[in-house]
C-alpha cells in the first residue's frame, strides 16, 4: 500500500530538512552546494537561452529556473508545507496535493543530488571540467533520470490544471484560506505554474523540448567521452 500523500510530503520535507542540517554543520560543503546550484542556474539559462527569448514560452522556462531547478532553497515554502500539511491536504484538491507531494518528491532527489554531487567538488572554481567529475563521480545517473522525470511529470500537470476552469477558479477563491492557514507560498507557486502554463496555450512542444535537452545532457555527463560530448552545453 502507498503511503498517503500527507505523509509524502512531510517524509520528503524531511529528507530536505536533513540535507541542509547536514550543510549547515559543515560551511564548506554549504558553499560548495551554494556554487553548485548557481552553475545549475546558469547552466539552464544557456540551455534554454531560445526559449527565454519566445513570448510563448518564456514565462513556462523562467517558472522552471526559479521555482523547480533554480538555486533558492524555498525555506519559506517548506515551512509553511511542514507546519500546515493538515490544511493543504484538506483546503486544495486531490489533484493538486498529489502535485505537491510530486514536487516534495523533486525538491528532496534534487537537493540530495546536489549534495552529493557538492561532496565531489574541489574547492578551485567550478567549471565544466570539474562539474563533470562530481557528477560522474556520484554514479546517480538513474537518479538524474528521476529529477528529470518528476520535473516533467509536474509541468504536465500544471499543463492539465489549467484546463479546468473549475480548478482555476477554485484556486482564486483559496486565496483567503490559504493565506489564513499558512499556505501563501504554496498559493503562490500554484498561480504561477497556472499563469506560465495558462499561457502557453499548450504545454507539450515545451515539455518536449525540456525532456530532450534534460535527458541529452545527463547522458553526455556520465559518458565515457563526457568533455566532447558536453562542449557548448555547459558555461
Amino acid at each position: 500500500m502507498s503511503m498517503p500523500l500527507a505523509d509524502q510530503i512531510r517524509s520528503h520535507l524531511a529528507q530536505v530538512a536533513s540535507l541542509r542540517a547536514g550543510q549547515q554543520a559543515d560551511a564548506a560543503l554549504g558553499q560548495r552546494v551554494r556554487r553548485l546550484k548557481a552553475y545549475q542556474a546558469q547552466r539552464f539559462e544557456l540551455t534554454y537561452a531560445d526559449l527565454l527569448a519566445t513570448p510563448r514560452y518564456r514565462a513556462a522556462t523562467r517558472f522552471f529556473l526559479d521555482d523547480l531547478y533554480g538555486p533558492q532553497e524555498f525555506s519559506q515554502r517548506d515551512t509553511q508545507f511542514s507546519r500546515v500539511v493538515p490544511a493543504l491536504v484538506r483546503l486544495f484538491p486531490h489533484a493538486v496535493v498529489a502535485t505537491v507531494a510530486q514536487l516534495g518528491a523533486l525538491h528532496a532527489l534534487s537537493e540530495s543530488l546536489d549534495d552529493t554531487t557538492a561532496r565531489h567538488l574541489g574547492d578551485a572554481p567550478l567549471d565544466a571540467a570539474s562539474y563533470i567529475r562530481a557528477w560522474q563521480a556520484t554514479g546517480r545517473a538513474a537518479d538524474r533520470t528521476q529529477q528529470i522525470g518528476l520535473t516533467l511529470a509536474i509541468g504536465r500537470a500544471l499543463d492539465g490544471f489549467t484546463g479546468s476552469r473549475l480548478l482555476r477558479t477554485s484556486l482564486r477563491v483559496m486565496r483567503g484560506p490559504a493565506q489564513a492557514a499558512g499556505l501563501s507560498a504554496l498559493q503562490n507557486f500554484l498561480e504561477a505554474g497556472f499563469d506560465a502554463f495558462g499561457a502557453m496555450h499548450g504545454a507539450e512542444p515545451f515539455l518536449a523540448t525540456v525532456a530532450q535537452r534534460e535527458q541529452a545532457l545527463a547522458d553526455a555527463l556520465f559518458a565515457p567521452d563526457a568533455t566532447s560530448r558536453c562542449a557548448g552545453r555547459l558555461p
